[in-house]
Order: structure tokens, then C-alpha cells, then sequence
């Protein structure tokens, strides 16, 4: 799978892998013998966020196309399809994003066995108006007159939307068609055992060293903790930080689970007065993270001689996170602490064993290794806190305000009994705004909460849940009526994209 950029790249190569053959991702800058070096059964071409009309945007070795490999693109990599053998790329009126209609022609192979008329994933603002010489436009949609298009002579195919996301109804079907149809695969790969490889691989580069692992709590280090704990044993220490900026009861859940039940070394620092201080009059959300991934590694530098001078920091990020923070070709959507957000002069060496993994995949492997299923369900939040869900500056006092608003939510999410349904259910806290109320029969100018709840697979893309009317009434009158300082609840039904899962 050739990488454009794509917000997706990794998501493609899953999808793949899911249908039993072997995918691996490489950069645009392949050449063609380096392909022809090692002869793949099929190339995708990955989306980006790039028009390939744009001076500097990335491309492909035009030898590629004379290697007879068939070939799939999707979204960029079907625009470039179509501008490298003879079609057209154009800057459209207007863009499609998110659920969009698709209506397929009768004659195809790509799309065969799938609907007449269907919804598909679109994320583009360019759009193909002519396919390439000797391709067959196979669908469309209102705005888009080339949705799709193959040349099967050349075994050739381009789609705009984008298959591999959930939201396309039929994406794995259009994959499957094209890695069986057209290219001829077999399903003969199936998935190595991540678990062995990951404690082989850990084994391999700490050897005889301490390591510390950095726990929040959440899905992604607990599971992290766990695999290198079934690795390393006693080498292990897993340090909890409570920066004044955890959920609702949160510190006492974490020490019972790892001190008590897996008898895993443990060591809570409360460090909340320093990242109150660190955070103290930021606003700007990248600013945030930084600062906050910064105050993390000074804590756990500050522990590191107790531990007879620990080589190796343990940290639980995930494939998303390192999209979302940039890579080389793909835009930065914005940093995670734990990735665009470490100082450049940290003492630790990374194992970050998760890091190509989604969160289905990294919860697969917790309850593999003996996790509890409420843990291992929990709904994913983020290593910077409560502090990404307050917008503006962060305070004592807001943390306080938002986390109580947050228990509610999820008390009333989970006796609704939709605490798995959701991908994440959360309340944020705006505190630069505030609204006019009544209550009591007196004025209040007080601050909104704001309610959000999504479904999701893997976190790349979600839509907003539509929850019952009487659960959100349930919500906005114990928020009201329980949390000081806030005298309105609004619900947020922005999908991703446009938007991102958290507000900051």
C-alpha cells in the first residue's frame, strides 16, 4: 500500500490484512524497480491531504503503471490515476464530506454484488471529471460525476470515496472484489500472534534494563503495562501520575487494579500542583499538550534514580495517535502529549508496543492477556485529561466543575446501558463562554456544558449517536441541577471529519 499522506493509510493496510493478505505500507517514493525488486500480487494508492494539481504534491514513479501490477486508488490515489493517464482532476464548486449517496452503474466488477444505490465515506474538495483513457465510469454521485471508474484490461480501478472506513456500507466488499477480482490474491495470510511478537521484540531491546511504564489508567497503558509486564516481569515499574486532571475516582481504581490484583510494582505521584502550574493562563490547545507531555517525562525523570536509573519509558500510544500528531506527508490534526508533545531532551528511550495498532486490536490483546473486561471496555481518554475537554485556560476549578458533570454523563450513559454502544461519551467545559439563565426565579450568567457522544470502529472516523431524547433530558437536568457554575447543556452533532472526536 503505497502512504500519500492519508489519515487512513494504516486503516487501508488493516482492511487488507482482515481479508487474509499480507499488506505492508510504504512511502510515494518508491521507484519502480524497487517494486519490481520484490513483485507484489497488487498496489493501493493511499488518499493524502494534498490536490494532485498542487505544485509539490506527492506522485508515483510513472514506471509503476508499465509494471502490469493492478492497481486500486482511493481518493488522491484515484485522482492521480485519472491525472497521470489521461483523465482530468478539477477543483469542484463544492467539496463532499462525510455520508454521501452513491448511485453505480450496471456494468462493473469493482462495485459487483453491491446496491444500485448506496452510502459511501467521501472526504475531498477536487474531484475527477474525467476518468483515464480506456477506464469505464462505474458510479456517481450528485456532485461527483466520476465516483468511481476501472480499466480491467490494465486491471486499473479508482474510487473517490473511501472504502475502508465502516461508514461506506460496502468498503470491504469493493476491497474484496478488487483483491480477488481483479488482482487475483489469495486468501492465504492470516494475522501473526501480536502478543509473541510484541514480548519477543521487548525481550530483544531492553535485555537486563530497568523500565518504567507511564499509566494513566485508560485502555491503551494499561494493555501496554500488561504486554510488557507478561515480557519483563520485575523489571517493570508502572508509575501513575494523578495530575489533578483525571476522571472522577480514577486514582483509587488504577492502584487497586494494578498494585492489588496483578501485583504489578506501582508507584502514584500526586503531581497536580505542577501541572496546574505548567498550565496556568495557556489557552492554545497545542500549547496544552505540549506542556502537559513535557511535565509527564520531568516526573517521571525526577523518580528515575529510585529505579536504579531506568533506560526505557513504556507508553500506551496508538496508530491514531501518531496519524493525528503528523507524519512526513500527512497533516498534523494536533499533537498527542505522547507523541508531537515529548521534549527533545528526554532521558528515556521509548517502547511503545501498541504503536501500529488500533483500539479494537490493542482491546483483543488485553483480554488476551487476562485483563478485566471492564477495563479492558472502557472508553478510550485522553492522556492529556480533563485539560483537552476544557477549553481555555485550565484551572483548578474548571477541572473540578467539568469532572463532576462528567460523572454524570457517564452514571447516566451506563445505566442507559450504552456504555460499550459508544465509542466515547464525555462532557466538555467552554469556559470562556457563558449564557444567560433562570433559576430559582433569579438571573443566572453561568457557564455551558456541552455533551458529547460518538460511535465509532477505530477512532479514524466517528458520527455523532443519537441518543434518546429522555437520556439527554435526564443529563441536562442533574448537570443543572447538581453541578455549580453551569446552567445549560448543548449537544454536539458534528461527525469526523469535518470535526475531530475531542474538541481540542
Amino acid at each position: 500500500m503505497v502512504d500519500f499522506g492519508a489519515q487512513y493509510a494504516q486503516l487501508i493496510a488493516r482492511r487488507v490484512r482482515e481479508a487474509h493478505v499480507y499488506s505492508e505500507i510504504v512511502p510515494h517514493t518508491i521507484t519502480a524497480a524497487e517494486v519490481a525488486d520484490n513483485p507484489p500480487k497488487a498496489i493501493i494508492l493511499s488518499g493524502g491531504p494534498k490536490s494532485v494539481n498542487q505544485e509539490g504534491a506527492p506522485g508515483l514513479d510513472p514506471a509503476i503503471y508499465g509494471l502490469g501490477v493492478p492497481i486500486l486508488g482511493i481518493c488522491y490515489g484515484a485522482q492521480l490515476l485519472a491525472r497521470d493517464l489521461g483523465g482530468r482532476v478539477e477543483r469542484n464548486g463544492s467539496g463532499e464530506y462525510g455520508r454521501t449517496e452513491l448511485f453505480r452503474y450496471e456494468s462493473d466488477s469493482l462495485l459487483a454484488t453491491t446496491p444500485r444505490q448506496q452510502q459511501v465515506w467521501m472526504s475531498h474538495f477536487d474531484a475527477i471529471s474525467e476518468a483515464p483513457v480506456g477506464a469505464v465510469v462505474t458510479s456517481k454521485t450528485d456532485v461527483c460525476k466520476v465516483a468511481s471508474f476501472e480499466d480491467l484490461d490494465r486491471r486499473i480501478c479508482g474510487v473517490q470515496y473511501h472504502p475502508e472506513v465502516s461508514h461506506t456500507e460496502n468498503g470491504r466488499t469493493v476491497l474484496a472484489n478488487f483483491l480477488f477480482g481483479v488482482a487475483r490474491c489469495e486468501p492465504t495470510w492470516t494475522n501473526f500472534s501480536i502478543i509473541e511478537e510484541s514480548i519477543a521484540q521487548i525481550r530483544s531491546t531492553v535485555g537486563s534494563e530497568r523500565v518504567i511504564c507511564a499509566l494513566s489508567g485508560g485502555v491503551d497503558s494499561s494493555v501496554a503495562a500488561a504486554l510488557v509486564h507478561e515480557a519483563i516481569g520485575d523489571q517493570l515499574t508502572c508509575v501513575y501520575v494523578d495530575t489533578g486532571l483525571m476522571r472522577a475516582n480514577e486514582s483509587e481504581a488504577v492502584v487497586a487494579t494494578f498494585r492489588d490484583r496483578f501485583s504489578i510494582h506501582l508507584i502514584a505521584v500526586n503531581a497536580a500542583d505542577k501541572f496546574f502550574e505548567v498550565l496556568s493562563g495557556v489557552v492554545d490547545p497545542e500549547v496544552k499538550r505540549k506542556a502537559i507531555g513535557e511535565a509527564f517525562i520531568r516526573v517521571f525523570e525526577e523518580i528515575r534514580p529510585s529505579l536504579a536509573g531506568a533506560k526505557f519509558l513504556v507508553q500506551g500510544t496508538l496508530y491514531p495517535d501518531v496519524i493525528e500528531s503528523g507524519t512526513k506527508d500527512a497533516a498534523k490534526i494536533k499533537s498527542h502529549h505522547n507523541v508531537g508533545g515529548l521534549p527533545d531532551d528526554m532521558e528515556f528511550d521509548l517502547i511503545e508496543p501498541l504503536r501500529l495498532l488500533f483500539k479494537d486490536e490493542v482491546r483483543a490483546i488485553g483480554e488476551e492477556l487476562g485483563l478485566p473486561e471492564k477495563m479492558v471496555w472502557r472508553q478510550p481518554f485522553p492522556g492529556p485529561g480533563l485539560a483537552v475537554r476544557i477549553v481555555g485556560e485550565v484551572t483548578p476549578q474548571a477541572a473540578e466543575t467539568l469532572r463532576c458533570a462528567d460523572q454524570i454523563v457517564s452514571e447516566e450513559i451506563e445505566s442507559a446501558g450504552l456504555t460499550r454502544q459508544l465509542w466515547q461519551s464525555f462532557a466538555i467545559l467552554p469556559t470562556g463562554v457563558k449564557t444567560v439563565g433562570v433559576m430559582g426565579d433569579e438571573r443566572t450568567y453561568a457557564n455551558p456544558i456541552v455533551l458529547r457522544a460518538v460511535e465509532s470502529d477505530d477512532a479514524m472516523t466517528a458520527d455523532w449517536a443519537r441518543l434518546p431524547y429522555d437520556l439527554l433530558a435526564r443529563i441536562s437536568q442533574r448537570i443543572v441541577a447538581e453541578v455549580p457554575g453551569v446552567n445549560r447543556v448543548v449537544y454536539d452533532i458534528t461527525s469526523k471529519p469535518p470535526g475531530t472526536i475531542e474538541w481540542e
